[in-house]
């Protein structure tokens, strides 16, 4: 594998940042002696394990002060358990159950290596210089893969049973004709999604994106059950599109589809079908309204293509006082704050320099 090199202007297509990442990560690991292995297929990843015999723990895939500030925390530590979408049905070797954590493409993996290095975050503060960045403040304690709620409206069936009325407790009511004996109007009870946020930093919500290669499409039915849809967005300035190709499974190293494997044979002819785009992004925003909290999304400078999603969603949200809440950050921008080593590291694992 070999590197390709940056340029500011040409935009990166998430194969294209797939390919160089892996390159970079096989030339750290043969040339830093780090625990690795390569997975097969068009588009081999590098997966890096934890070596348990060097005379430090080490993991290829992390900085090593961000490593050993992630083990030593426990709440930390258990990101690195999750499990790889692909793992199954893709292995370096048979004897390696490897984790999404593992792998050379992780964006959880980088937005560790940068909120777990002890100059970034130490002692229960964040570096000052990032968070003046982030707009938060310095005591904000990062939380890894939180799951808020995203409200749904209110089920038909519940309303239903709701409405429904004890016979024999009304006529007493209306007998004595008093307030404190009638019936209560019933509060609105609203089922819940759950949405996964990458990382909270108080009241700020994140969603890290480096080589996936969307946000996620879903049918007009499956977004429109959120309660606060019509809300926050002008549903109809939405980004969507028609599609006609089969669903399938993502790149090994890219977990960004939510769809299933066709368990029937798919039909010569594929019926058109619209989508709404950008469904990961527009289920963060609702979650952070509902949480009351302010919503980031962190990407790579590269991938104009992920930007232009972002900025198709914005562009929908129609409730003024939210919208400045919104905000884009890339990851070339966030370097800017970082200590020197972090920077060396990222700039060679990952090709990102300070923007």
């Amino acid at each position: 594998m070999t590197h390709t090199p940056q340029t500011a202007l040409t935009p990166w297509s998430a194969s294209l940042l797939r390919r160089d990442l892996n390159a970079r990560a096989q030339h750290l690991a043969i040339t830093s002696n780090l625990l690795h292995e390569q997975t097969t297929g068009s588009e081999p990843s590098i997966i890096f394990g934890r070596n348990e015999q060097a005379e430090q723990a080490r993991h290829g895939n992390f900085h090593p002060a961000s490593y050993t500030a992630i083990c030593a925390n426990p709440a930390w530590s258990r990101r690195l358990t999750k499990a790889h979408t692909a793992h199954r049905r893709v292995r370096a070797r048979a004897d390696w159950q490897w984790m999404e954590l593992d792998c050379a493409n992780s964006s959880d993996a980088l937005l560790m290596n940068i909120f777990c290095h002890p100059e970034v975050f130490s002692n229960n503060h964040l570096n000052p210089a990032v968070a003046n960045l982030l707009g938060i403040p310095s005591d904000s304690q990062p939380n890894f893969g939180i799951h808020p709620s995203v409200p749904l409206k209110k089920s038909p069936m519940n309303s239903k049973k709701k409405t429904m009325r004890n016979p024999q407790r009304e006529p007493t009511a209306s007998l004595f004709n008093d307030a404190t004996a009638r019936t209560q109007p019933d509060k609105p009870e609203h089922l819940k999604d759950r949405t996964e946020i990458d990382l909270q930093l108080g009241n700020l919500f994140i969603e890290a994106k480096l080589t996936e290669s969307n946000f996620q499409t879903a049918s007009p039915r499956l977004v429109e059950r959120y309660r606060d849809l019509e809300t926050i967005f002008a549903v109809e300035r939405l980004p969507s599109k028609n599609i006609t190709s089969a669903p399938s499974h993502p790149p090994t190293e890219d977990f960004s589809d939510l769809e299933e494997p066709r368990t029937t044979p798919v039909a010569t002819t594929a019926r058109s079908r619209p989508v709404i785009q950008g469904y990961q992004l527009i289920r963060n925003v609702l979650a952070a309204y509902d949480s009351d909290a302010s919503f980031c999304v962190l990407c790579d400078g590269r991938r104009q293509d992920l930007i232009e999603i972002w900025y198709s969603i914005l562009t929908a949200v129609h409730y003024p006082s939210f919208a400045w809440r919104l905000k884009l950050l890339t990851w070339q921008e966030l370097t800017t704050t970082l200590p020197k080593d972090l920077q060396n590291f990222l700039e060679a694992k990952y090709g990102i320099l300070p923007a």
